[in-house]
């Protein structure tokens, strides 16, 4: 069995020095795979070389919309030039945030709707950050369009009606550790609707840690404990949906470890 944390912070400072050893952990909980993400110059630069060092990661770099005050054209010409290396494999996280207020709303909807068209441009798919802005989300995305090779909800926690929504616009739907959480029925109402092929897994770490670890430090080898709630709520194994989220995963990416 195989499991790819699509989507981790191992650039995170709570990981400072200790990249092997959590590393070492993932591999031992099943996760062979896991996607960094980068979201401002300093957590991007240590995803990338997280990449470099580590054949079983891969770089996600964009702004994250808590950061579009920082989006300008020096901004944007740093991330064009990163955005051809061979370790990365999407552009992310981008979106909304109305819960923070580091960026106006205005700042946002200009980096995002930027951010989409410079993925087009690159021929990736894209990463979606939603807090508290799932209607001007759905609402940039329907708008924009998403690129042609693909969008993950990332960290979904809305409830099945807004995943029929966004599955509607071809995106994939990732859940992290929020589904395993004691009052979130209706995100787990909304992974058992989510088709086979639009289905993803992720950590978000060092963030929301899943049952049995909420509230602690998160990490990549926890996304086990997301796919077992997942196999549980679709009445399957851990093992069929990991084998099924990983290949998503491969194929979203357009990612082929060990020459596969």
């Amino acid at each position: 069995m195989k499991l790819f944390d699509t989507h981790t912070h191992l650039n995170a400072e709570q990981f400072d020095g200790i990249e092997d050893t959590i590393i070492k952990n993932a591999l031992e909980n099943h996760v062979h795979y896991m996607a960094v993400v980068g979201f401002d110059k300093p957590t991007i630069e240590k995803s990338l070389a997280l990449s470099e060092k580590y054949s079983n990661i891969i770089s996600v770099i964009g702004l994250h919309p808590t950061e579009s005050h920082r989006y300008n054209n020096d901004f944007e010409k740093y991330l064009v030039e990163r955005l051809t290396l061979p370790n990365v494999y999407m552009l992310g996280e981008i979106g909304l945030d109305y819960y923070w207020d580091s960026a106006t709303l205005k700042e946002q909807d200009a980096a995002f709707r930027r951010q989409i068209d410079i993925a087009k441009q690159f021929d990736l798919p894209i990463t979606i950050h939603n807090r508290d802005a799932t209607e001007d989300v759905y609402r940039v995305l329907k708008e924009e369009g998403i690129p042609s090779k693909g969008c993950i909800m990332h960290s979904f926690g809305e409830n099945r009606v807004w995943a029929e929504k966004f599955l509607e616009l071809g995106c994939h739907i990732s859940f992290s550790g929020v589904v395993t959480f004691k009052k979130t029925d209706e995100v787990r109402e909304a992974a058992k609707i989510v088709p086979q092929d639009k289905l993803l897994i992720e950590t978000d770490a060092p963030y929301l840690a899943p049952v049995p670890y909420r509230g602690k430090r998160n990490e990549p080898g926890y996304v086990y404990h997301v796919a077992d709630t997942i196999a549980t709520v679709r009445g399957t194994t851990i093992e069929e949906i990991a084998a099924l989220t990983t290949q998503n995963a491969f194929d979203l990416f357009r990612y082929a470890p060990d020459g596969k």
